[in-house]
């Protein structure tokens, strides 16, 4: 077996290791399931010789990849490649979602942490792998599904620095505010779900993107609103609270504020601005 250190340089305790992936054709899955460890032993040491192992933690441990330590929490995610030896010290009963695949050998690799915190996109890996592990006895097909996706969004939490992709904050921000748009929403909550500071957030917010969080809640609410009144057939009314304007004097206002027409015009074809 070669080791991880080997395949990407020698990695220091203190930086994460990374492996290439590859995910342009489906994973084929071999076991999938909810794994229940720490009740018998505080310990365990393992590999799987021939396949990777995605893991989604509900608890926190102590984790070592390949004689790199990590401490795991609820809400990291792990994804080892094959051969390599794990090893975990718990801390009492430890659950975790978990899925063991062969990964494509040819496409584009896309280099991906072993560890990482998923941030804002826990909830949404939680449910979709808990959607795949049902989907298995009578649908396994859309477990595959399920979990192509899962890798998808792990590949996408962390861009190697230099790539021009950005800080990761920022990207658990968008995600955080995409996934909730129908909800109040303040840039604290919002730095809350990204694992920052407010100020810190606000900073990079616009370092990055040019726009305030509080700008971008309400550009997306109101492309959003957009494609409903145009695409759909649904109560203005319903719309305005699904982008989270109840009242719906303040959605006119903002519609003809960002959208440059009232949403009757817009569901009636009417061009935005600069159109």
């Amino acid at each position: 077996m070669t080791s991880m250190t080997g395949m990407t340089g020698a990695a220091p305790r203190f930086q994460p290791q990374r492996v290439p992936v590859r995910l342009d054709s489906p994973p084929r899955i071999e076991g999938l399931g909810v794994g229940v460890h720490g009740t018998r032993s505080p310990r365990d040491v393992f590999r799987l010789p021939d396949l990777w192992q995605l893991h989604l933690y509900r608890y926190t441990a102590e984790l070592t990849v390949d004689g790199v330590a990590y401490t795991v929490r609820p809400g990291y995610v792990s994804l080892v490649p094959p051969g390599v030896l794990v090893r975990y010290r718990y801390r009492g009963r430890s659950e975790h979602l978990y899925a063991h695949l062969r990964l494509p050998d040819r496409g584009a690799a896309r280099t991906v942490p072993v560890v990482q915190n998923a941030g804002a996109q826990t909830a949404l890996l939680s449910s979709l792998l808990l959607q795949a592990i049902a989907a298995v006895p009578r649908a396994p097909a859309q477990a595959v599904a399920e979990v192509w996706s899962v890798l998808w969004r792990v590949a996408q939490l962390s861009v190697p620095t230099g790539t021009g992709g950005g800080h990761p904050a920022v990207a658990a921000a968008i995600a955080y505010v995409e996934s909730r748009l129908a909800e109040p929403l303040t840039v604290p909550d919002v730095a809350r779900g990204a694992g920052v500071s407010h100020n810190h957030l606000t900073r990079l917010f616009r370092a990055e993107t040019g726009d305030t969080v509080v700008a971008h809640i309400r550009h997306r609410r109101m492309e959003r609103a957009r494609h409903l009144l145009r695409e759909t057939t649904l109560p203005i009314a319903t719309i305005a609270a699904s982008v989270g304007v109840a009242d719906l004097q303040a959605f006119n206002k903002a519609c003809r504020r960002e959208l440059g027409a009232s949403p009757r015009a817009i569901r009636e074809g009417a061009p935005g601005p600069g159109a």
